[in-house]
């Protein structure tokens, strides 16, 4: 083995691991888990749903997995008037264990409220801030102190916060970092103004942007498959790809959440982000390495080489209330918090064209939408029919039975698999589209993460690979402003789908335009 050759760990599955050489270069940083270090986790707005759902349950399983520092603090920050017994009775119910590691949980619960405290204040009071940051001076007891600030609280209180925690609670001797949530602005213009007001007070290294659907197992594994298996690489380009389909759907509605929605809509919520982030690191060209710079300049690449969106090539819908048997379901603008007049849509079809020598001419068709008939987030790549293919007659006239497709399935039951045509057993020549199927819960028994324990944990570590930069940013909300602008001043009416549907037939007219059929709606599906 070289010298410096990395040294292969056993896995507990079996498995081998190699770890990259960088690794042993680089220690955690700022040693987080020195003796002398300690880190204090900060949630403002601990009072919230997404802290409730999301952060505090992420934060107690990288406890439970022993994945945080020695020393850590975790301390809820909101206005609501709170013990740290009510906070950790309020914590406490929506703590869960690991499934294969549930023996001592009880033990692990009690050990990891403790560490939990509670500081009532004003988002923009300097004071609050104040005494917070003597709070926790008081915990961290002299070592040097790392401190984190996880903003889930509505964006237009975001700089406000920001510009307290800077001034009145960062660490004084450690690194000060802060996790923010999106929306991050409406267009090109209100997130130049946002990030403006941010780096007022924070350098662009402090500053995490959290994109949730970047830390999910199976974006995480795209980059893994693509890179380190050699079948997939050769084949990822115009010449064998026929087209890529980014498809998020749910089944439920807005239940009363429209209020925030109806400000952004389907686009700004779903594709302007998750979607275009996974398109992007999807389709970038290898990176010259894993460090979180290169990556974000190879995905940064692709989302400046990519043709600006035009309105002929969105499809925009609503849904409509729906009766289904004896249950019915209410519309969008039947939301009491939604205007009965809204146009918002709650979903979007967009076809887009990356134009480099990799892409040139493949549509990249994205579809967003809320009270269709199935929940799923997936990436389909379908390939180029088999020229002169010997087998033509045996699939009829609809050659796109016969072509190849990659589904990588983020949620639900994540899953990869590969359609190829296969014999059916037998004395006649009967041919059959079958899957090649990696299904995740069937290969490994270890429960998969939620992506919030990653990505805390990548903050805490100072690991920026899965978070947005500011120039990514840009380059996203310059490709769909001009067209989010355009569809609000033009007033365009959306097109009306039951709740519980397929979505507008319209997603259907605008894939025909580009010779697509959407993969998720298949007979085989």
């Amino acid at each position: 083995m070289a010298a410096n050759e990395a040294p292969p760990r056993k896995l507990k599955e079996g498995l081998l691991s190699v770890t990259p050489p960088e690794d042993h270069k680089k220690p955690v940083d700022l040693n987080v888990n020195d003796d002398k270090s300690t880190v204090s986790i900060t949630i403002v707005g601990a009072s919230g749903d997404l802290a409730k759902k999301k952060i505090f349950p992420a934060l107690f399983a990288l406890y439970y997995e022993d994945c945080l520092p020695e020393h850590f603090t975790i301390f809820g920050y909101a206005r609501s008037k709170m013990t740290d017994a009510e906070l950790r009775n309020m914590v406490s119910k929506t703590l869960t264990c690991r499934i294969d590691k549930r023996e001592n949980c009880g033990e692990k619960m009690e050990q990891f409220l403790k560490r939990c405290f509670y500081h009532s204040g004003q988002y923009d009071s300097q004071e609050n801030f104040v005494e917070l940051n003597k709070k926790l001076e008081e915990h961290e007891a002299g070592r040097v102190s790392n401190r984190l600030f996880y903003l889930s609280i509505p964006p237009n209180i975001f700089v406000d916060a920001v510009k307290c925690a800077s001034l009145s609670a960062s660490a004084s001797n450690g690194w000060t970092r802060v996790i923010v949530e999106k929306p991050f602005g409406r267009d090109s213009e209100s997130s130049a103004a946002l990030t403006s007001a941010l780096k007022q007070y924070l350098d662009e290294d402090q500053i995490f942007r959290i994109d949730h659907y970047l830390g999910k197992e199976l974006v995480e594994n795209l980059s893994v498959l693509r890179f380190s298996n050699l079948i997939f690489e050769p084949l990822w380009s115009r010449q064998y790809i026929r087209n890529v389909q980014l498809i998020f759907s749910e089944d439920f509605g807005t239940e009363g959440r429209g209020g925030y929605f109806d400000h952004y809509g389907i686009i700004r919520d779903i594709m302007q982000n998750h979607l275009l982030q996974i398109l992007a690191l999807f389709a970038m060209e290898t990176p010259v390495s894993l460090d979180a710079e290169d990556i974000r300049n190879e995905k940064v690449k692709v989302l400046r080489s990519m043709r600006p969106l035009r309105v002929d090539d969105v499809v925009i819908g609503q849904y409509k209330s729906n009766t289904n048997g004896s249950v019915s379901y209410p519309g969008y603008t039947d939301d009491k918090t939604v205007p009965k007049d809204s146009l918002t849509p709650t979903f979007a079809a967009a076809a887009l064209f990356i134009d480099n020598a990799r892409w040139d001419g493949v549509p990249f068709l994205m579809k967003a939408g809320k009270a269709l008939h199935n929940r799923r987030a997936e990436i389909r790549v379908q390939f180029r029919h088999v020229p002169g293919n010997l087998y033509n007659r045996n699939f009829g006239t609809d050659l796109d039975r016969a072509t190849n497709e990659l589904v990588i399935r983020v949620q639900p039951d994540e899953a990869i698999y590969l359609k190829i045509n296969n014999k059916v057993p037998g004395l006649g020549m009967r041919l059959d589209r079958s899957n090649l199927n990696l299904l995740y819960k069937a290969r490994y028994s270890k429960e998969i993460p939620d992506a919030y324990e990653r990505l805390v944990l990548d903050a805490i570590e100072g690991e920026r690979r899965l978070f947005i930069r500011s120039d990514e940013l840009d380059a996203a909300w310059s490709l769909f402003t001009p067209v989010l602008k355009e569809l609000e001043e033009k007033k365009l009416i959306p097109e009306y789908y039951p709740y519980g549907s397929r979505g507008p037939v319209g997603a259907h007219y605008l894939a025909a335009r580009y010779n697509v059929k959407w993969g998720d709606l298949g007979v085989d599906e």
